[in-house]
């Protein structure tokens, strides 16, 4: 029998060497069951055939609603009462269909579908829609015929595959520094360009599926195949996109496959009438955290719904992959609720929807089929082994895991330690603890740390100083140590990362405020709903050098590749001083994070040779103490057959060097 790598790696999984092998099996079986002598590639087309589609006399419909007894197209056709003109004809395995005549519908035109089961019937958004609206005054949603006489043609091709992912969260909607929902185009013209210059080189695009409720942050969907309107048209996005990729951007955008909106007037919940048609019957088809509907991945005709929406996002408008979101609510019957991950038994036991990972595996091989240098990423906190590990060794799939509980460490440190009692070997371990076969993507903090009811670093750090001493001409000592911590926990994170690194848009310049949308706790504001980048602009504030030293964080990570050379090395971990020194690749990295030690002639073993400064936290360029002298060589000295390079380290710095000979 064949050897799983993922096992042989690690040995510790051994015991569960058949579940591991149950699951490989599984998808292998489901593959052959739903594609046949095909590929995933072939059987993902459900896009293709069912929805509304343009032909050379008019228009096609078609759909699956097995539950129903009648259905109906309506619109202003119809004076939106279901005729017997417009109804589809019922055809086998529960689909119906209808020929619609150019006289009919027209590009821009709205319509819905009446469907009639037994006991009852109602209106409902198609669920292959690819274009929804809001009615302005009503606020009743509808599907739109979108089929523009001059359609979006790609003109760059996408970027290869970057070994060293730096990617860049960002919302369409809350973009603008004016209090409203920005769009694609804004975006395009005004974001896009700062994205490229700050060195990240991908861009993950939240909220683009169209979901109901602005406040739900996009991830509550309820029109799987439809842009989200509120920030423009499909043609706006796929120009967005294309545009990325000629500023050399991979652009991935937020998938949500584990959960659906439970609106039955705007999406798929009882879409035929039924409670199961996409989702699991009763109590086990309602997320008890979310307030939303569980998809049921054992029923191949919602496996053909989500691996056709994969192939969707990445054929109809260019994207080069997906975050996943909420893997680990779909991973665990019990969605992970109220656990604690703590021994390998919690991952193979009866608790997982083994159909939810089989689907995960064939999502990951078709997403990479389709787009062999495509990206995928797993929100996954429950540290299940082989997330991001390739199917070929007895893994998911997924490119990268996000590093979770990064930001939650940073979180806990900043509330609930002393800065002289930051344990500088606590914070490696913590950083660096991630599986030897899997690649992760670390941050200091996402959209989640930056939500109304939290706070992003540098609120936790500054607190209310952030109102009234950001200037040069007032900085505060709490501003300072803020300034001077924001800057050491963004570069020990980077530095430190499996391979992957995130920022959230905004945090690259310590956007001071949360973000908080429109609601009726707020009055329905969008004072926090916004990104400040006059901030970043405005020299005479301490944004500006915070967002510099990010820039230069980045692009020097980028020169050396250091997100894709071996883990760091730890060479000095003392926990008294407060000093962590390490290696990766070509680079040397030192703090001291200690709030009033300096340390002169601090000494340490090394590579014979010579040292440079590549970048320093405390350079005046970023509001800095400028103590260190970035001019000179350091070079070693051999003390009893070893070397020793021996710097001053003033405290609250984050100091990186290049060998140099």
């Amino acid at each position: 029998m064949k050897e799983i790598k993922l096992i042989q790696n690690d040995p510790y999984l051994e015991p569960f060497s058949n579940k591991i092998r149950y699951r490989i099996d599984n998808a292998e079986k489901k593959e052959k069951e739903i594609a046949g002598e095909k590929t995933l590639v072939d059987f993902a087309n459900a896009h293709l055939f069912y929805g509304l589609h343009k032909t050379e006399n008019g228009y096609f419909y078609k759909d699956w609603l097995p539950n129903a007894n009648e259905v109906y197209l309506i619109g202003n056709f119809s004076d939106w009462k279901p005729i017997e003109k417009y109804k589809l004809t019922k055809e086998e395995f529960g689909n119906f269909s209808l020929q619609i005549s150019n006289k009919i519908l027209s590009h821009n035109d709205i319509y819905k579908l009446h469907v009639v089961w037994n006991g009852g019937s109602g209106d409902r958004l198609p669920a292959y829609a690819k274009r929804v609206i809001q009615d302005d005054d009503t606020k009743i949603f509808n599907a739109q015929v979108w089929s523009p006489k001059s359609k979006y043609i790609f003109k760059n091709k996408a970027p290869k595959k970057h070994g060293n992912a730096i990617v860049y969260e960002a919302h369409i909607g809350m973009s603008s520094e004016e209090g409203k929902v920005s769009n694609f185009k804004e975006f395009r013209k005004n974001i896009l360009p700062h994205i490229a210059k700050s060195g990240y080189n991908v861009l993950q695009l939240m909220a683009i599926q169209e979901h109901p409720y602005y406040g739900s942050f996009g991830y509550h969907v309820a029109n799987f195949y439809a842009v989200s309107s509120r920030f423009g048209t499909p043609e706006d996005l796929k120009r967005l996109v294309d545009e990325a990729h000629k500023l050399g951007l991979q652009v991935i955008m937020d998938i949500v496959h584990s959960h659906a909106v439970r609106n039955v007037a705007e999406g798929i919940s009882e879409y035929d009438g039924s409670d199961y048609q996409f989702f699991h019957e009763g109590e086990k088809g309602l997320h008890p955290a979310w307030d939303s509907r569980c998809f049921n991945y054992g029923k191949n005709e919602v496996l053909h719904f989500l691996l056709s929406n994969c192939k969707f996002w990445i054929e109809e408008y260019g994207f080069d992959g997906f975050r996943f979101d909420g893997v680990t609510s779909m991973l665990y019957k019990n969605h992970g609720l109220e656990t604690d991950f703590t021994s390998y038994e919690q991952y193979f036991n009866e608790n997982q929807d083994e159909q939810a990972i089989t689907y995960l595996m064939l999502a990951n091989k078709l997403i990479h089929e389709i787009k062999y240098n495509a990206i995928t990423l797993a929100e996954e906190m429950s540290g299940m082994p082989g997330i991001a590990t390739g199917l070929e060794y007895g893994g998911y799939g997924f490119d990268y895991r996000l590093a979770m509980g990064v930001p939650d460490f940073w979180i806990k440190l900043i509330k609930e330690y002393k800065d002289e009692d930051w344990n500088v070997g606590e914070i490696f371990h913590q950083l660096t603890n991630k599986r030897d076969d899997e690649k992760v993507i670390s941050y200091a903090e996402s959209h989640d740390q930056a939500l109304v009811g939290d706070k992003t670093i540098i609120m936790r750090l500054a607190d209310k100083d952030i109102y009234d001493f950001m200037s040069l001409e007032n900085i505060s000592l709490k501003v300072e140590r803020a300034m001077a911590l924001h800057k050491i926990i963004r570069l020990l994170t980077i530095s430190t990362a499996g391979n992957g690194y995130l920022n959230f848009m905004g945090n690259e310049f310590a956007h001071p405020e949360w973000i908080d949308f429109p609601r009726v706790g707020n009055n329905w504001s969008y004072h926090y709903a916004r990104r400040q980048w006059n901030l970043l602009e405005n020299k005479m504030l301490v944004y500006h050098y915070l967002g510099k030293f990010d820039n230069d964080m980045v692009n020097v990570m980028k020169k050396y590749d250091i997100l894709d050379t071996e883990k760091p090395f730890a060479i000095v971990q003392h926990t008294a001083d407060q000093v962590l020194i390490f290696k990766r690749g070509d680079l040397l990295f030192i703090f001291n994070i200690s709030p009033s030690k300096s340390y002169e002639d601090y000494g340490f073993e090394i590579d014979k040779g010579k040292y440079k400064i590549v970048l320093n936290s405390d350079s005046g360029k970023y509001i800095g103490h400028e103590r260190i002298n970035e001019k000179l060589i350091y070079e070693t000295q051999e003390i009893n057959d070893t070397n020793y390079l021996r710097l001053y380290i003033p405290n609250r710095v984050g100091i990186v060097f290049e060998k140099i000979s």
